[in-house]
């Protein structure tokens, strides 16, 4: 088996996202990058109207985590009923378990509040809002770093844009490459944009997932979904969908 292109291709830009995560993580244990992280939240708490409160509290569905398992499942199983492969199945379902089991928990470990955790429960002063590792606090009030808004939407994504070229060529019909790019890039840069100006996440929380988030994708992308070997009741179901023609 060979592993599928990414791009860019090679494993240096893998290393420079983890490396950016883990130097972004060992800067807020030792307390930096908070000034800017309070300078971007005052700011997006002036400059909130009603109007575009609103607008971005919609946007930002965007990125619910539940609603994109959902549809990249949907997608998964209607591609192999259409084909009569299981193959399209395994993405969702290595999506799911790749999330679950790096997001969760960091944000448990890291255990950093929200910015809102001054202005409601549980009602921390603004400093204790900006460090890691608030151990003390409930684990449902200390899991902002990172933002699984923004990781989860490009992981989900680009499941979804990997899925639904096959699907709609399945009809016989092409998805315009652009169109995939616009799905892979856009809806994650608006919940980056909008959970961080809805003060939800920190500034570092949302460049976090951002880094995770293109790390995991990259991750997937590089499966080569096509030759995986499958036990050999399956072989019936057995047809490649990455390289559907």
């Amino acid at each position: 088996m060979r592993l599928r292109p990414v791009r860019p291709a090679g494993w240096w830009f893998d290393a420079l996202l983890l490396v950016g995560l883990v130097g972004l993580t060992v800067a807020l244990a030792a307390d930096q990058l908070f000034g800017l992280d309070r300078a971007v939240a005052d700011w997006a708490d002036a400059h909130r109207p009603t109007a575009a409160y609103w607008v971005a509290r919609v946007l930002n569905f965007l990125g619910q985590g539940t609603p994109l398992t959902l549809i990249g499942v949907g997608l998964g199983v209607l591609l192999a009923v259409r084909l009569r492969s299981v193959r399209p199945i395994l993405l969702p379902v290595v999506g799911f378990v790749i999330t679950t089991f790096t997001i969760g928990p960091l944000k448990v470990w890291t255990a950093r509040a929200a910015p809102s955790a001054s202005v409601k429960e549980p009602f921390l002063s603004p400093e204790q809002t900006l460090p890691l590792f608030h151990d003390d606090l409930p684990v449902r009030f200390a899991q902002s770093y990172p933002s699984g808004h923004v990781a989860n939407a490009i992981v989900w994504y680009g499941v979804i844009a990997l899925l639904l070229a096959p699907l709609v060529r399945s009809f016989g019909r092409q998805l315009p490459s652009r169109l995939v790019t616009v799905i892979r890039i856009v809806p994650p840069l608006v919940v980056l944009t909008t959970t961080t100006y809805l003060g939800w996440h920190w500034l570092t929380d949302s460049v976090a997932g951002l880094l995770l988030g293109l790390l995991l994708d990259r991750l997937l992308h590089r499966v080569p979904w096509d030759d995986l070997p499958l036990p050999g009741r399956l072989r019936e179901w057995d047809r490649p969908f990455t390289s559907y023609p």
